[in-house]
Protein backbone atom coordinates (compact mmCIF):
# COMPACT_ATOMS: atom_id res chain seq x y z
CA UNK A 1 0.00 0.00 0.00
CA UNK A 2 2.78 2.52 0.79
CA UNK A 3 4.57 1.55 -2.48
CA UNK A 4 1.14 2.79 -4.34
CA UNK A 5 1.00 6.10 -2.54
CA UNK A 6 4.57 7.22 -3.20
CA UNK A 7 3.41 6.66 -6.97
CA UNK A 8 0.85 9.06 -6.15
CA UNK A 9 2.46 11.92 -4.64
CA UNK A 10 4.96 11.40 -7.19
CA UNK A 11 2.31 11.85 -10.04
CA UNK A 12 0.58 14.41 -8.18
CA UNK A 13 3.90 16.34 -8.04
CA UNK A 14 4.84 16.13 -11.69
CA UNK A 15 1.81 17.38 -12.65
CA UNK A 16 2.08 20.06 -10.47
CA UNK A 17 5.02 21.42 -12.12
CA UNK A 18 3.87 20.55 -15.62
CA UNK A 19 0.76 22.82 -15.03
CA UNK A 20 3.14 25.49 -13.94
CA UNK A 21 5.21 25.50 -17.10
CA UNK A 22 1.85 25.69 -19.19
CA UNK A 23 1.10 28.33 -17.33
CA UNK A 24 4.30 30.27 -17.87
CA UNK A 25 3.89 29.11 -21.31
CA UNK A 26 0.67 30.51 -22.28
CA UNK A 27 1.25 33.84 -20.50
CA UNK A 28 4.38 34.34 -22.85
CA UNK A 29 2.66 33.38 -25.66
CA UNK A 30 -0.53 35.85 -24.61
CA UNK A 31 1.94 38.89 -24.43
CA UNK A 32 3.60 38.03 -27.70
CA UNK A 33 0.20 37.84 -29.73
CA UNK A 34 -1.03 41.12 -27.70
CA UNK A 35 1.97 42.74 -29.33
CA UNK A 36 0.98 41.90 -32.70
CA UNK A 37 -2.33 42.64 -31.94
CA UNK A 38 -2.02 46.23 -30.42
CA UNK A 39 0.25 47.15 -33.90
CA UNK A 40 -2.93 47.59 -35.43
CA UNK A 41 -4.98 49.26 -33.16
CA UNK A 42 -5.73 53.15 -32.99
CA UNK A 43 -6.33 55.55 -30.34
CA UNK A 44 -10.03 55.76 -29.49
CA UNK A 45 -11.86 58.94 -30.38
CA UNK A 46 -14.07 60.27 -27.98
CA UNK A 47 -16.86 62.54 -29.46
CA UNK A 48 -18.91 65.31 -27.99
CA UNK A 49 -22.12 66.93 -29.10
CA UNK A 50 -22.15 69.05 -31.86
CA UNK A 51 -18.53 68.30 -32.66
CA UNK A 52 -17.89 68.26 -36.47
CA UNK A 53 -17.68 64.99 -38.47
CA UNK A 54 -17.04 63.95 -41.78
CA UNK A 55 -19.46 61.08 -43.28
CA UNK A 56 -17.68 57.79 -45.59
CA UNK A 57 -18.68 57.05 -48.26
CA UNK A 58 -17.73 53.30 -48.39
CA UNK A 59 -21.10 51.58 -48.23
CA UNK A 60 -23.38 54.34 -49.55
CA UNK A 61 -21.25 53.47 -52.92
CA UNK A 62 -23.69 50.59 -54.07
CA UNK A 63 -26.35 53.21 -55.32
CA UNK A 64 -24.36 54.41 -58.07
CA UNK A 65 -24.49 52.23 -60.94
CA UNK A 66 -21.58 54.15 -62.96
CA UNK A 67 -17.98 52.86 -62.76
CA UNK A 68 -16.76 55.76 -63.48
CA UNK A 69 -18.17 58.54 -61.53
CA UNK A 70 -17.68 56.05 -58.43
CA UNK A 71 -13.50 56.42 -59.05
CA UNK A 72 -14.28 59.69 -58.84
CA UNK A 73 -16.55 60.47 -55.51
CA UNK A 74 -14.81 61.27 -52.34
CA UNK A 75 -14.01 58.92 -49.60
CA UNK A 76 -15.79 61.03 -46.99
CA UNK A 77 -18.43 63.61 -47.33
CA UNK A 78 -19.70 66.56 -45.73
CA UNK A 79 -19.33 68.27 -42.86
CA UNK A 80 -22.16 67.09 -40.25
CA UNK A 81 -22.88 68.12 -36.07
CA UNK A 82 -23.14 65.10 -34.12
CA UNK A 83 -27.00 65.12 -32.51
CA UNK A 84 -26.88 63.19 -29.80
CA UNK A 85 -24.31 60.15 -28.57
CA UNK A 86 -25.75 57.34 -28.33
CA UNK A 87 -23.07 54.65 -26.65
CA UNK A 88 -19.32 54.54 -27.13
CA UNK A 89 -19.65 53.11 -30.76
CA UNK A 90 -22.59 54.75 -31.53
CA UNK A 91 -23.53 58.66 -32.51
CA UNK A 92 -26.76 60.37 -34.25
CA UNK A 93 -25.65 62.62 -36.77
CA UNK A 94 -27.89 65.74 -38.37
CA UNK A 95 -28.53 64.48 -41.46
CA UNK A 96 -29.90 66.24 -44.66
CA UNK A 97 -33.35 65.33 -45.69
CA UNK A 98 -31.87 64.55 -49.00
CA UNK A 99 -30.14 62.20 -48.30
CA UNK A 100 -32.21 58.94 -47.54
CA UNK A 101 -29.70 56.84 -44.78
CA UNK A 102 -30.51 56.81 -40.92
CA UNK A 103 -29.03 59.31 -39.16
CA UNK A 104 -28.00 56.97 -36.22
CA UNK A 105 -23.95 55.78 -36.93
CA UNK A 106 -21.39 53.54 -35.77
CA UNK A 107 -18.50 55.22 -35.30
CA UNK A 108 -16.35 53.47 -37.64
CA UNK A 109 -18.20 55.59 -40.65
CA UNK A 110 -17.20 58.67 -39.48
CA UNK A 111 -14.01 60.63 -38.86
CA UNK A 112 -13.61 64.19 -36.99
CA UNK A 113 -13.14 66.87 -38.38
CA UNK A 114 -10.07 68.73 -38.58
CA UNK A 115 -10.54 72.98 -39.87
CA UNK A 116 -7.14 73.58 -42.15
CA UNK A 117 -4.92 75.80 -41.28
CA UNK A 118 -4.35 78.45 -43.92
CA UNK A 119 -0.86 79.49 -44.44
Amino acid sequence: MGFEIRKKRKYVKAMKKMNKEVKVALTKLQEEMKKYVDRNRREVVEYKVEDGVLLSMKDLMWQMKNREIKKLTEKFVWLYKIKKIISENVVELGLLASIKIHPVVNVSRIVLYQEQIER
